[in-house]
């Protein structure tokens, strides 16, 4: 799912995420187990996703955040503060390689003091369902319906929880923990077959409006002395500018954006390496177009970590690479009808 919970700089990896990214392929959809059987929902899906996103836009908080996949588990230290137009959060790591992510609105830093480099880049999204409305026009109920359950504790405060159900067997659902008082999620499972929960984030320790300043954030993110600073330069473009289509469609999936990075200065039409990426509302997929590389590029292959699926596969000239919180059908449908066009 598109979630952050503040998860959008989680350091370079792709978290959109828990983001973000199952084991098990979707076959019937088996629906989870709700607790508690409610008739009608109090709340629509659009209206529960959309208090849960803007929960994120309006309070300031500390935690301690950890990712659960199988047997693999992360933590991270969260600082997020939004001033209603600005948004700021720093993001350090607790397990793995220490790692600091600095994030002011769409401007994002991650400083990696071991090796004292520090990566500059942009992220259009930010908070929690980034992509949540941005869709161009909000399809998420036709794909996805949502069922209450009994409120529960986590990380000591009091939470409602939603099922997110999917109506077709092309994406996942999702059990969603939002605190009550102001629906800022604080805890959520990526639930695939059999109520398999494959993916799972969760704060063990959350204060909220807590005294988070927005100009020491700032100083932070601006201090890079003694580091080696690389900047990701990309530019905005079209699929169909780099010679690129979908010759069949994946329903509920529309395009977002389209990126191409730049590579010693020199943008070629269909050689620099491009991300398309698409959104139902909630999963997000990504399509990696490169130059075909025979030392680098091995054998087409399929890969799993908790809710994300990856696919790489030639395609004539080129290198694919398809990642996304999506059951591997959806993703295979992906990749099969990307198609050059010149």
């Amino acid at each position: 799912m598109t979630i952050a919970l503040s998860l959008g700089s989680l350091g370079r990896v792709d978290w959109r995420r828990w983001t973000a990214v199952g084991a098990l392929a979707f076959g019937m959809w088996q629906p989870v187990q709700a607790q508690t059987s409610a008739a009608v929902p109090t709340r629509s899906v659009t209206e529960w996703l959309t208090r849960m996103h803007e929960a994120s836009r309006q309070r300031a908080y500390t935690g301690t955040l950890v990712v659960s996949t199988g047997s693999t588990m992360s933590a991270s230290r969260v600082w997020h503060i939004c001033d209603g137009t600005q948004q700021m959060e720093r993001v350090d790591t607790l397990t793995g390689t220490p790692r600091s992510t600095i994030r002011h609105n769409s401007d994002v830093i991650t400083f990696v003091p071991e090796n004292k480099t520090a990566w500059i880049d942009k992220r259009e999204s930010l908070g929690v369902f980034p992509e949540l409305l941005r869709t161009p026009s909000n399809a998420i109920p036709d794909f996805y319906s949502v069922r209450e359950n009994s409120p529960e504790r986590v990380a000591g405060h009091l939470a409602d929880v939603v099922d997110i159900l999917p109506r077709d067997d092309m994406r996942f659902g999702y059990r969603i923990w939002a605190e009550k008082k102001t629906g800022l999620v604080i805890k959520l499972q990526t639930v695939g077959e059999q109520n398999t929960v494959l993916e799972q984030v969760a704060f063990t320790e959350l204060l909220l409006d807590a005294p988070v300043r927005m100009d020491k954030l700032k100083r932070l993110m601006g201090d890079t002395k003694g580091y080696d600073v690389h900047k990701l330069v990309l530019k905005k473009t079209t699929p169909e500018a780099e010679g690129w289509r979908l010759k069949d469609t994946v329903p509920g999936f529309q395009s977002m954006s389209c990126h191409t990075r730049e590579i010693g200065g020199s943008q070629v039409p269909g050689n620099a390496p491009m991300q398309w990426v698409f959104s139902d509302g909630l999963a997000s997929v990504s399509l990696f177009v490169e130059p075909f590389d025979a030392q680098r590029h091995g054998a087409e292959k399929t890969a799993v970590t908790g809710a994300t699926h990856s696919i790489t596969r030639r395609v004539g000239a080129h290198w694919l690479t398809a990642l996304g919180e999506v059951p591997p059908a959806t993703l295979r449908r992906f990749a099969t009808s990307l198609e050059r066009t010149r």
